[in-house]
């Protein structure tokens, strides 16, 4: 079946677009609708076929299948887009899809305007469906009477479908569900289980990073996540991140500070480097920082759950320290919902001890990851060579070459972070629910088992936490270790019995692998 729209424009003008257009329409006999993964494939019949010209298949894309801000910087990039765009505007000067096309093309090109006249007549139509995008506050465009509510620059704008998952990560209240923990355990039980949580949290993140022995940083980042949250007006900043950057890698990193220099994310395969992603070209990240501060500034008022989403996400794709840039993606998590006023200081919500609590957990955060990072270099795999080493102008030396920065350089400025945001929400779901409620539990179990030992022994609490701990790790027996730190229970072995009962009968419903 012949395509029709954005497919159609792609063939036609020979583009092929990094990020995959969410739907796919064709001719057929009769409508229908369906879904592989990610794609919605639409079928419309012969009547709904546009005439073989830019501006009917952009009139039929803008209309059925939304905007693809990537595809259409390259579509717009292209010589006899301008002269089509400007006829249509003649042509039809008060139609919305011209409107909105022409607006685009504007709004994408910024040192480049249509040579038409401003638009005076026609009620304003948004730039963004709210009803199909997550959008930011609008701003009326008096020159083609549209309203923009793009959630961020030309420099840097994430699209976000708003499908039901991202609609139900909209409603989602972190509030209720954190103030429900507190009903369930106590306030005085979840600020205890505070510190635990905010260390937890450093830990796991060092673990995705596969630092996770290294207890300095592990302590340095976790006073990082606990002093500095919601704190600074705008967390992407350059002088802010390096301020961050300083805190979290200490005063032994080689250099601090925007990156001027190329980076990528890789591994070794057979003593070979491998690339599985090339960040941006070091001039644009100022511009796409500025873009993601953008996004915050419009979005305000709006979901904390993809806001956080691009914060993190949207950070980590631009990668714009030279290190650091992954615990700053995670940082920016709970940065934003503090700032939002979801998450009430001391509290840190352990998204990482989520990300990193299975096998299954941790291959589900690269596989969101590898949604951007994959297509980008399977597009521009043969741009990428290790050669001669460099040293670029921050004093790196480098010898990874890549020859497509800015061809590729749509594809970094516009992402689809949809999948990211239903990721993101099922990680924040996944922590309060299970992650934070079953440390609230071990407390609960472990207050439980100190007082049942009061009962008949005294002893200091931080002594009973290591004897109750001790006790479940030696399958819920005192060990012989233990027997000879404490002569006591040489002298009374009827109270190892009672230890181990009360310590099983306090965590009878905890799991034996939560200490």
């Amino acid at each position: 079946m012949p395509t029709i729209g954005y497919d159609w424009l792609a063939r036609e003008f020979q583009i092929e677009p990094v990020h995959p257009f969410p739907v796919v329409s064709k001719v057929g006999k009769s409508r229908s609708t369906t879904r592989i993964d990610d794609v919605r494939n639409e079928v419309y019949p012969e009547s709904y076929r546009p005439a073989n010209n830019l501006s009917d298949h952009l009139a039929f894309a803008l209309k059925y299948e939304g905007i693809h801000l990537e595809f259409l910087a390259r579509l717009y990039a292209l010589v006899e887009t301008k002269q089509a765009l400007e006829q249509w505007a003649l042509r039809e000067p008060t139609g919305a899809f011209a409107r909105r096309a022409c607006f685009l093309y504007e709004w994408l090109m910024p040192n480049e305007q249509l040579a038409v006249p401003d638009c005076t007549q026609g009620n304003y139509v948004d730039a963004l469906n709210p009803e199909d995008y997550f959008v930011g506050a609008a701003i009326n465009n008096r020159r083609w009477r549209v309203r923009d509510n793009l959630p961020g620059t030309c420099d840097y704008c994430p699209t976000i479908r708003r499908v039901e998952g991202v609609r139900e990560a909209e409603d989602y209240d972190i509030g209720s569900r954190l103030e429900q923990l507190e009903i369930d355990f106590g306030i005085d039980l979840i600020l205890r289980s505070t510190v635990w949580f905010t260390i937890k949290e450093s830990r796991a993140s060092f673990l995705i990073e596969h630092e996770q022995d290294q207890e300095d940083r592990i302590r340095r980042f976790a006073a990082v996540m606990e002093n500095e949250c919601g704190v600074h007006d705008n967390p992407f900043d350059p002088g802010t991140l390096e301020v961050l950057q300083r805190e979290i890698l200490g005063k032994s990193a080689l250099r601090y500070g925007i990156r001027r220099s190329p980076v990528y994310v890789g591994h070794t395969a057979r003593y070979q480097p491998v690339v599985d992603y090339i960040a941006p070209h070091w001039d644009h990240t100022r511009p796409m920082l500025a873009g993601l501060s953008s996004f915050l500034q419009k979005s305000r008022g709006k979901s904390s759950i993809v806001r956080a989403a691009v914060a993190c996400f949207g950070f980590v794709y631009v990668h714009p320290m030279a290190d650091g840039n992954g615990r700053i993606s995670r940082f920016l998590i709970n940065d934003v919902l503090r700032r939002d006023s979801v998450l009430a200081a001391p509290l840190i919500l352990p998204v990482s001890a989520s990300i990193t609590h299975s096998a299954q957990n941790k291959a589900a955060y690269d596989r969101v990851l590898e949604t951007f990072s994959r297509p980008l270099m399977r597009r521009y795999a043969e741009h990428t060579r290790f050669g001669e080493t460099l040293q670029a102008e921050d004093g790196v030396h480098y010898n990874l070459h890549f020859s497509a920065y800015d061809e590729a350089l749509p594809a970094w400025r516009y992402p689809d972070l949809t999948r990211h945001t239903l990721y993101l929400a099922g990680v924040i779901d996944d922590t309060i629910s299970q992650e934070m409620r079953l440390e609230a539990r071990f407390l609960q179990a472990n207050d439980n088992a100190r007082h049942a030992i009061k009962q008949f022994m005294e002893a200091p609490d931080n002594e009973l936490d290591q004897i109750i701990r001790a006790v479940r790790q030696n399958g819920g027996s005192l060990s012989n270790k233990l027997i000879k730190r404490y002569p006591l229970f040489i002298e009374r072995p009827d109270l190892g019995e009672r230890i181990a009962r009360a310590v099983e009968q306090a965590f009878v419903d905890t799991p034996a692998t939560l200490n």
